[in-house]
């Protein structure tokens, strides 16, 4: 069946009462490594801009060469940024509303309705109302633009922390599990971009001397 374009149904009815609509998504909550990232967009009102679906349904070349024209699209975007420290610290729910916090905050736009792909809410209460929808970053066009533009922004990210950290093959797996960021862990250990807290440092990292973190606080 052939992928459909992220469609505006979602949006509508909020642009007719004329509140700005922000969408919202996250990308590298499941990663061992490298830092968490929320996208926050925008869309032009009533416009639509062909090839943007959700970022997991295209591949990295088709996200790529459609991230500046969608970039240049947008009305207003944003992305935050947690790095793998901020995560061992706060946790993953605290860090996933800060990123959001960042990522609203650096949109240059008063908002007044998100939507947001799931069912787990990190944005409230920094948005008046929050539609929380599964699949979201599928149906609407403003949560697959953030999808996407997060999604490649990070794994822009990862490409570049490959040339400084060699042996976990970030360019390829962006810090997401695979046998051959399992084999680095195995020679290396964790570098300083890992997730020190999360569970795979129980199996993956056979060193005594790199013994996993415990999140300190959840400050959000």
């Amino acid at each position: 069946m052939a992928r459909r374009d992220a469609g505006i149904d979602l949006e509508r009815e909020f642009w007719e009462d004329g509140r700005v609509v922000v969408g919202i998504d996250e990308v590298g909550k499941g990663s061992w490594a490298g830092p968490l990232m929320v996208g926050a967009v925008v869309i032009p009102i009533g416009d639509r801009l062909p090839g943007v679906r959700d970022s997991k349904a295209m591949t990295e070349r088709a996200r790529e060469s459609i991230f500046d024209e969608l970039a240049d699209w947008c009305s207003h975007w944003s992305i935050g940024v947690v790095s793998a420290t901020e995560c061992d610290t706060l946790g993953m729910s605290a860090a996933q509303r800060l990123a959001c916090r960042r990522a609203l905050e650096g949109l240059g736009v008063e908002v007044d309705v998100a939507i947001s792909d799931g069912r787990w809410d990190f944005v409230s209460p920094l948005v008046p109302e929050v539609v929380m929808r599964v699949g979201a970053d599928a149906d609407s066009l403003s949560v697959a633009s953030a999808s996407v533009l997060a999604k490649v922004t990070r794994d822009r990210e990862m490409r570049a922390l490959a040339q400084h950290h060699p042996g976990y093959s970030f360019q390829t797996n962006k810090g997401y599990p695979c046998h051959l960021h399992r084999a680095g862990l195995g020679w290396f250990g964790p570098s300083v971009e890992h997730r020190r807290s999360w569970a795979f440092m129980d199996s993956a990292v056979p060193w005594t001397g790199s013994p996993r973190l415990v999140a300190e606080a959840r400050l959000f």
